[in-house]
């Protein structure tokens, strides 16, 4: 389980005698391979602490509370019990001088992996593309998303963009569309993960014609903590296909 290692200093403390971090981080981190990853912070003086009340951001320069305690910087472990955790952060060079909170992320039972989020993420679009649900489909998307593929001929930045376009490219067509993905393969990562597609889209205009293209889809997902959404999106026509030629 993976736990968030907080490194409070305290700025009445004196740390002359402390001992240096570098060998704890070269035997948890490069010996044994439990600390994934950690930086250090900048003092509290640079931080901005932000509130919404009432729709309105109010914005205040230095922390969130006036203590003499604060978080100098942070590490993420990965350890089979609480009690190893409380282990390593016992052994880091703060902890004699300062404090070290130790907290597990969220149940990562109640997360999902990233090939589970793809593949309910990819059901959802096709569904919600037989409806011609908008709303449904931009859903799935992040609100910065990057996107470019047939459905405009230039990219979209943002999910107001992108919502145009869609919009624009369903009304073009009549009736359901249906999508089918002859292929998905996923390249999981640590809270970012890749998929690549092929996808068979098929419909008919609003002139009567039919529409019946094969596309290459990658596609970008970030973990927002929250869930997955797609924030990178790339629909492209293949040069060479048999199946995948565009039969419209």
């Amino acid at each position: 389980m993976k736990y968030m290692l907080l490194v409070c200093g305290d700025d009445t403390a004196d740390a002359s005698g402390m001992a240096p971090v570098e060998p704890w981080v070269e035997e948890h981190g490069v010996r044994r391979g439990v600390r994934l990853y950690g930086h250090r912070l900048r003092l509290p003086d640079t931080a901005v602490t932000v509130r919404v009340r009432d729709g309105e951001v109010l914005r205040t320069d230095g922390p969130f509370a006036e203590t003499k305690e604060y978080v100098a910087g942070f590490d993420v472990v990965d350890c089979d019990s609480l009690e190893e955790a409380v282990r390593i952060a016992a052994q880091h060079p703060v902890a004699t001088i300062g404090a070290m909170e130790v907290r597990p992320f969220w149940d990562e039972g109640l997360m999902e992996d990233a090939g589970t989020a793809v593949r309910r993420i990819d059901a959802e679009l096709t569904a919600a593309a037989h409806e011609r649900d908008v709303d449904r489909m931009t859903a799935c998307y992040a609100p910065d998303v990057e996107a470019f593929g047939p459905a405009a001929a230039e990219p979209q930045s943002g999910i107001a963009a992108f919502r145009k376009a869609v919009e624009g490219w369903f009304a073009t067509l009549s009736g359901p569309v249906h999508r089918e993905v002859l292929e998905l393969r996923v390249r999981p990562g640590e809270g970012s993960t890749f998929s690549h597609a092929l996808v068979r889209i098929r419909g008919t205009r609003v002139t009567g014609e039919p529409l019946d293209r094969v596309v290459r889809v990658t596609t970008g997902y970030r973990d927002t903590g929250f869930g997955w959404v797609i924030a990178h999106e790339h629909v492209s026509v293949p040069l060479e296909a048999t199946a995948g030629k565009e039969r419209s």
